[in-house]
């Protein structure tokens, strides 16, 4: 692998704001896919991290959701990962990311050079740094420059990009951007060899990116310098001002900036890519078997072909499938031919009208200081596994509707329970009344798992009421 060096300073900007509803049941509004390790071990906010090694960058910056932002954190100590993770308190798209991102960088470094990526892309590395070296005599210059993807079939689930001439420090201007086409459209586009896949990553100088966006979104521009400066630190995060951030324009990148200006350039990204914005994207970039099947989990097929099952808590068996997709998580399965795909959104969109939880979360709900997975639930009472990491702590709290009784399956527990300071062991167990203040922590070297039985007449997970928290969440009433 090559080390690249480079006399200018290049600030990667990982963008791991968005929500994925097209990998649902997997991808979820709290734990979208570019948290899910979907093609390996590394969750795909890990393999783009790691993308950029051996690029001499800078400290990277992440964008982020506040509600994923432990997760994140977490995911990103789990590889060494050092960088500025900035919270956006609330979905504005991509260019309020790109133009705080452009602010914060050109506060450290007015010559500084933005390498813009989603967090939830698959593109192979060497072939990503080759086009980030190449790019960069074109960004020095003052353009703004994406990557095209050599459309390998007429695919309908991807923008395009139009080419133009060809310019003197390498790659094409852009005659135009166009929006995901039907099929008859993207067949004209992949036969008349001009146009690319829209990739969707950038490399910019953040000054000239922030003149254009000052051009075209004056507005924007003015919410996110102001949200910027004043925003705070909080733990490990940069919290922008959710007043003034939420006053942007919503728009993407490609919106506000890059349809607008004169200054696009487009470079070929000539190597296997996908957004994975879809199971049959998944299915594409995945590892096929001899019947073209990607199979993941405990799965038994029989006369399966070109299909993908995922297995993720119990057996799958299938019959006589050809190209479909079937995906089974703890409490939803999803069965959907690969060409129909695209529509999973409108599930999604179905589950969100009906306030049914599955479309926000899963079973298993990540917190800072570990996970809760519910196991049962019934009148009156709820059961639920309950992990804490070594040396970490839950909020002090007390709830109004439900007492609770812990027993301690591994590791070591102690418990605040009112006055009292308890050690519980493995086998041991505790019985927390109504309304008696709390506190569950982890001393241990391993981590701690207890079997939580919950009892009352309301156990929604807004009846806590928090009186200390070592993670910065907000006291008082709140969720989780």
């Amino acid at each position: 692998m090559k080390s690249w060096r480079y006399a200018v300073a290049l600030y990667p900007v990982i963008l791991a704001g968005g929500s994925g509803t097209r990998l649902w049941p997997l991808s979820r509004k709290l734990y979208p896919k570019q948290l899910l390790p979907l093609l390996g071990k590394d969750t795909l906010l890990q393999m783009t991290w790691k993308r950029l090694a051996g690029l001499g960058a800078s400290m990277a910056l992440v964008l982020c959701s506040e509600e994923h932002r432990f997760i994140v954190a977490e995911q990103l100590r789990e590889i060494g990962a050092v960088g500025r993770i900035i919270l956006e308190p609330v979905a504005r798209n991509t260019a309020p990311a790109v133009a705080v991102a452009a602010l914060a960088a050109t506060c450290q470094d007015p010559e500084a050079v933005l390498v813009v990526l989603p967090a939830d892309h698959a593109v192979d590395e060497a072939s990503f740094q080759n086009a980030v070296h190449e790019a960069l005599p074109l960004a020095e210059a003052g353009h703004l420059v994406t990557f095209g993807v050599p459309p390998t079939r007429p695919e309908t689930g991807y923008g395009y990009i139009q080419r133009g001439e060809a310019l003197p420090e390498g790659g094409f201007r852009v005659v135009r951007f166009v929006e995901k086409p039907d099929a008859d459209t993207a067949r004209r586009y992949c036969d008349s060899g001009e146009y690319w896949w829209n990739s969707g990553m950038f490399v910019l100088r953040a000054d000239v990116v922030l003149a254009e966006l000052e051009r075209f979104e004056p507005d924007m521009v003015a919410a996110c310098r102001s949200a910027l400066g004043t925003s705070c630190q909080d733990l490990d995060f940069l919290r922008l001002d959710a007043e003034k951030f939420a006053a942007s324009p919503e728009k993407s990148i490609d919106y506000a900036v890059m349809e607008r200006t004169d200054r696009a350039a487009v470079l070929p990204l000539a190597t296997a890519w996908s957004d994975l914005g879809s199971w049959d994207a998944l299915w594409e970039a995945g590892a096929k078997d001899a019947s073209g099947n990607v199979v993941h989990g405990d799965v038994l097929l029989a006369d399966v072909h070109d299909s993908f099952v995922h297995a993720e808590s119990r057996l799958v068996a299938a019959v006589g499938l050809a190209d479909h997709i079937v995906v089974e998580t703890v409490d939803a399965v999803l069965v959907a031919p690969r060409h129909r795909v695209q529509e999973v959104k409108q599930l999604v969109d179905t589950l969100k009208a009906h306030h049914r939880p599955e479309a926000v979360t899963h079973r298993k709900v990540f917190r800072p200081w570990g996970n809760y997975e519910s196991i049962d639930a019934g009148d009156r009472y709820q059961v639920k596994r309950i992990t804490v990491l070594p040396g970490q702590v839950l909020s002090l709290q007390k709830h109004f509707h439900r007492a609770e009784h812990w027993v301690v399956v591994r590791g070591t527990a102690m418990v605040t329970r009112g006055q009292e300071q308890i050690l519980l062991r493995e086998n041991e167990s505790i019985y927390i009344p109504l309304g008696t203040v709390h506190r569950l922590e982890n001393p241990g070297r391993i981590p701690l798992e207890l079997i939580e039985v919950q009892v009352g007449p309301y156990l929604g997970e807004d009846d806590i009421v928090r009186l200390e928290d070592v993670y910065g969440r907000n006291l008082q009433q709140a969720k989780g």
